[in-house]
C-alpha cells in the first residue's frame, strides 16, 4: 500500500488509482470518477501526468493511444464568481458553441478487444443510472442473463453530469410516488449495495418570482400533502432563516420540502454497476450499437461494432440518445436533447442545507459533502441538439442569479462547468414500456433531467414488471402510444 499522493489537492494516493484500476477502471475519465483527482483547484494540471503513468504501468492491457487526457473543464484558472457575472452576454441571441466541442466520441483504443456475448436474455443499450438500476433489479429478481450495453466509459452521460438533487416535490401523482419510493432506496443503499451516496436530506426551497410561479407552488404543496410529503408554503423571512443570507430579491412566495436532498451521482452509478455485475450481469463499456435485426414484430439481435447479441428482450435506456438508437430499429420517438450547463466552486464551509431553485429561471444551486456550491441554470433560447460543451454566455448568467439571491459568494471562485442533456419529451414525462411494432423492444427514457432521482423506483418496478408479467399501470400511462392517441399528462415542476 503507497500512500504516495499523485493529487494534492484532492489527496488521492497511489493506492487509490491502483485500486481504481483493480476495480476496472483502465482509463483516465474513469479513473478521474472513481478517485476524484482533477477535480481540485489545479483541475488536474498537476497530477495528470502522474496518474497516465500509474495507467500505463499498472493496466499493460491499455494501448498507448487509451492513455488520453481527460476532458478539459473551463475556466482555464479558477475565477471568482462576480467577474464571471460581469461578462456581457447578449441574452437575446441563442447559445451556439460551447468547449470542448467534441465529447460524442470515445478512443477506438479503449473499446475491448474481445467479443460481446452471442446470446442474451436481456440486452439493455444504455449504461446509465436507468439502465444498470434495472439491470442490478432484475438480477436481484434471478435474472442474470442480462448484457447492458455502454458506448462510453461509466458516468460519461447524463447520470454522471447532473447535481444530484432528489426530491419529492412534483406535479403528478405519479412522479410523487415515484420520487418517494426511490428516496426510501437511496436510504438503504449503503446497506444494500455496499456504497456511500452521502444522502443529505437537506431538503429542497423553490422561490417564485411570477403569480403564476406561487400559485403552482401552492397548488403542487396541497398535492404533495395529500400524498404524505410533508412541503409547506413559507414567508419571505422563513426561508431566509432556511438559508442564512438569502436576499429572497422579486420573490413573492417559497415552497419548502425538509426531506428532498442531495447525492453523490458517481457512486450512485458505480453502486448499480457493481452490484449488477457480482450478480452476473454483464457490463459492457465502449460498445456501439449499430443496428437491430427484427422479424415478425420482434428484434431478434442487437448488433453492436464487438458483434452480434442474439436476445429475447431489449431495453432501450439511453437517455437523450435514445432516439437515434431507436432510428436504427425504424422507431420514431419524440423525445429531444436539450443541454443544461452547470458548474463547481471552490469548497467552503458548510453554510447551505437545501437545494434552492428559483423556478421561473430555472436557477438551482447547492452545497456538496465537499462544501463546494453546485448548480446550474436553464436558458430558454437553447436549441435543441445533442451539445454538451460549455459556454461563457451560462457562467455569467448563472453568476448574476446566484448573486443576486446570495451576494456573499461573489468572492468564490469557480473551478470548472461543464454541460450534460436533459431528455425532453413533449409532456415532461418518461416513456415506459412495450414499442408499438415491436413488443419486446421496451421504453425506459424521456426522464427530462429527473431519470437520476426516480431510477431506483422506476427499475424495481420495471424488473418486476418483465420478470412476474403482472400488470402496471406506469407501463400503459407512459407507454409511447399516448403521443399519438393525445392523452398527455403534463408535469410542470420542471427546473430550467
Amino acid at each position: 500500500m503507497s500512500k504516495a499522493l499523485v493529487c494534492t489537492c484532492e489527496d488521492v494516493t497511489v493506492t487509490d488509482v491502483e485500486h481504481a484500476i483493480e476495480r476496472g477502471y483502465h482509463d483516465v475519465e474513469s479513473v478521474k470518477r472513481y478517485t476524484g483527482f482533477g477535480t481540485g483547484i489545479c483541475q488536474g494540471k498537476s497530477c495528470h501526468a502522474a496518474v497516465a503513468a500509474l495507467l500505463k504501468q499498472k493496466a499493460p492491457a491499455l494501448k498507448p493511444e487509451g492513455v488520453v487526457p481527460f476532458t478539459p473543464r473551463p475556466p482555464l484558472y479558477p475565477t471568482e464568481l462576480r467577474v464571471l457575472a460581469s461578462a456581457p452576454v447578449d441574452e437575446a441571441v441563442p447559445p451556439v458553441g460551447g468547449v470542448p466541442q467534441e465529447l460524442e466520441h470515445f478512443p477506438s483504443a479503449l473499446r475491448p478487444t474481445g467479443p460481446v456475448p452471442q446470446k442474451a436474455k436481456v440486452v439493455i443499450i444504455g449504461g446509465g443510472i436507468m439502465g444498470l438500476s434495472l439491470a442490478y433489479n432484475l438480477a436481484l429478481r434471478g435474472e442474470t442473463d442480462v448484457v447492458v450495453l455502454e458506448r462510453g466509459y461509466l458516468c460519461a452521460g447524463a447520470s454522471g453530469r447532473n447535481g444530484g438533487g432528489v426530491r419529492m416535490q412534483w406535479g403528478t401523482p405519479a412522479l410523487i410516488e415515484l420520487a418517494k419510493r426511490s428516496i426510501d432506496l437511496m436510504k438503504g443503499f449503503a446497506r444494500d449495495l455496499g456504497v456511500n451516496v452521502w444522502l443529505r436530506q437537506g431538503g429542497y426551497l423553490f422561490l417564485a418570482k411570477r403569480k403564476d410561479t406561487a400559485y403552482r407552488l401552492d397548488r403542487n404543496a396541497a398535492l404533495h400533502n395529500k400524498y404524505g410529503v410533508p412541503t409547506r408554503i413559507i414567508t419571505a423571512d422563513e426561508a431566509r432563516q432556511v438559508v442564512p443570507g438569502l436576499t429572497m430579491k422579486d420573490c413573492v412566495t417559497a415552497a419548502y420540502n425538509p426531506e428532498d436532498g442531495v447525492i453523490f451521482p458517481w457512486a450512485f452509478l458505480w453502486g448499480y454497476a457493481q452490484g449488477s455485475v457480482k450478480r452476473g450481469v454483464k457490463v459492457e463499456t465502449y460498445t456501439n450499437v449499430t443496428g437491430f435485426e427484427t422479424s415478425n414484430g420482434q428484434v431478434r439481435k442487437v448488433k453492436t461494432d464487438r458483434g452480434d447479441i442474439a436476445c429475447d428482450t431489449v431495453v432501450l435506456a439511453s437517455g437523450a440518445w435514445s432516439p437515434a438508437v431507436a432510428k436504427l430499429a425504424d422507431v420514431k420517438l419524440p423525445n429531444e436533447p436539450h443541454r443544461h450547463e452547470i458548474l463547481s466552486t471552490e469548497p467552503l464551509k458548510p453554510f447551505l442545507s437545501p437545494l434552492v431553485s428559483v423556478l421561473d429561471t430555472g436557477l438551482y444551486f447547492s452545497q456538496s459533502m465537499r462544501g463546494e456550491i453546485v448548480g446550474g441554470m436553464g436558458d430558454p433560447l437553447e436549441p435543441s441538439g445533442p451539445n454538451m460543451g460549455s459556454t461563457l454566455r451560462f457562467v455569467s448568467r448563472f453568476a448574476r442569479a446566484l448573486t443576486e439571491q446570495l451576494p456573499h459568494v461573489g468572492q468564490v471562485k469557480v473551478l470548472r462547468q461543464w454541460g450534460g442533456l436533459y431528455d425532453v419529451t413533449p409532456d415532461n414525462n418518461p416513456i415506459l414500456g412495450r414499442t408499438p411494432g415491436l413488443d419486446n423492444l421496451l421504453q425506459m427514457s424521456g426522464f427530462v433531467g429527473h431519470g437520476f432521482m426516480m431510477a431506483p423506483a422506476v427499475a424495481e418496478r420495471m424488473a418486476q414488471w418483465m420478470t412476474s408479467g403482472a400488470s402496471d399501470e406506469l407501463f400503459t400511462r407512459f407507454n409511447l402510444r399516448r403521443f399519438e392517441e393525445g392523452t398527455l399528462e403534463r408535469e410542470d415542476m420542471i427546473i430550467g
